[in-house]
């Protein structure tokens, strides 16, 4: 079959690698895609967040059988709705349940209603209240913006006047658009983070393994949060009794909550959560695959990428078996110098003799007369597997050094947080 995916980083490299190495795909096309992309997929020059302009590409277009939605923007926007209006199959949520991302006042509401662990909050829309609450909360305190900010709406406040500061720059400054209208503060919880992301058709639910963030931009988890500075997987303290816990507690009754709710959830949900010692709790919910979760996820994966989409999208992910590799993934973003403030671009990327068995994924990348060029604040994702963490975090540095461009940055401390931990 043809497929479309909707996208043009990391995250869309990795889905596209995983689908090409399907015998159910013959065609992908990627929207609009990057350098690295357009080695496996043709590329198509359309704004993905009109998503009329895509359903009618779609429709003249003919030919395609299957599109994989995967941006949090269009999946907010209803581009699943839009092409299944039009007779077109699509994976990723619809529009009602795309909302659990796209608004945290909403996810918030959700799981305060169906009894989901999460940390304690306040929704304000009006500065005047927001800055009165914030004057006299504990601190620490979470400030978040309430709709999509590229992964950066989320300021970790650390004093009172940070905290100040930070709601007048979402509230009156705009700092992240309109996202910041409405602004979640929430009580600040301590624990380490794990990405637990799943598969669900909404009748069923299947975690994939585990994955491990680094937001912040510099080393020692400091600096300014960023889209994400690298990943590993699995979570090294998250065992047997935490995936029981996490899957009775939190997956199945959330995908409950939404059916409940008439907005079921059928794509990937990401449970972006926290091990307190109140047990794990929710810090966030995102309506599709993680970026750069999904680069050390799918590298792992050895079912069909297309076979599991298409038994979410018919309701019949029950009879699909999932299997994954043993052994461990580690991803290392290399990013423009400055990022995730301003940056240059156009920089020339250069390789050296990288190991057969890296797999380098392109983000921000293009091609400029006939150079291979940086185009975005996270440029690359170099990404290796070894038998566990320490053996793929070694290989993925080693081979990091052979590829340039000016100015770049990536954090040296990439998979070494968490070993410490008990894995329970």
């Amino acid at each position: 079959m043809n497929v479309l995916v909707i996208g043009n980083g990391g995250r869309e490299h990795a889905v596209i690698t995983a689908l090409s190495k399907s015998p159910k795909v013959n065609k992908i096309y990627a929207m609009k895609g990057n350098a690295g992309i357009a080695e496996l997929a043709e590329l198509v020059n359309v704004d993905y967040c009109d998503v009329k302009a895509v359903g009618e590409w779609v429709d003249q277009k003919g030919d395609i059988d299957f599109t994989v939605v995967t941006p949090d923007d269009p999946l907010a926007l209803g581009l699943v709705d839009e092409l299944e209006s039009r007779g077109h199959k699509a994976f990723g949520p619809r529009k009602n349940a795309a909302i659990i991302e796209a608004s945290k006042a909403f996810s918030k509401e959700l799981m305060k209603k169906y009894g989901i662990p999460t940390a304690k909050y306040e929704t304000f829309s009006d500065y005047e209240a927001a800055k009165a609450y914030v004057e006299t909360c504990d601190i620490p305190v979470v400030l978040k913006a309430d709709g999509l900010a590229l992964g950066k709406g989320v300021l970790i406040c650390k004093t009172r006047e940070e905290a100040l500061v930070g709601v007048k720059e979402m509230m009156l400054e705009a700092k992240f658009g309109n996202a910041g209208n409405t602004v979640v503060v929430e009580e600040f919880l301590e624990g380490p983070e794990v990405s637990c992301l799943a598969f669900t058709d909404g009748k069923t639910i299947k975690p994939m393994i585990t994955s491990c963030d680094h937001k912040r931009a510099l080393d020692n988890d400091e600096g300014l949060n960023t889209g994400g500075m690298g990943t590993f997987s699995p979570a090294p303290f998250f065992g047997e009794k935490s995936a029981k816990e996490v899957m009775e507690k939190i997956m199945v009754p959330t995908m409950y909550a939404m059916n409940s709710e008439g907005r079921p959830f059928k794509g990937v949900l990401y449970f972006g959560l926290m091990k307190t010692k109140d047990g794990y709790k929710v810090i966030e919910y995102n309506s599709r695959f993680g970026d750069p979760e999904t680069q050390v996820i799918l590298p792992m994966l050895k079912t069909d990428l297309m076979e599991i989409f298409e038994a979410i999208v018919e309701e019949r992910l029950d009879g699909v078996d999932i299997e994954w590799e043993d052994g461990a993934c580690v991803c290392l973003v290399l990013a423009s110098g400055g990022y995730p403030e301003s940056y240059e671009k156009g920089k020339e990327i250069t390789f050296g003799n990288l190991d057969s068995d890296i797999t380098v994924y392109h983000a921000g990348t293009a091609m400029k007369d006939g150079k291979l060029v940086t185009s975005g604040g996270r440029v690359l994702g170099v990404v290796a597997k070894g038998k566990d963490i320490e053996a793929a975090r070694k290989k993925v540095y080693e081979n990091a050094k052979k590829i340039h461009f000016d100015k770049m940055y990536c954090r040296k401390d990439i998979g070494i947080k968490y070993k410490d931990i008990t894995k329970v």
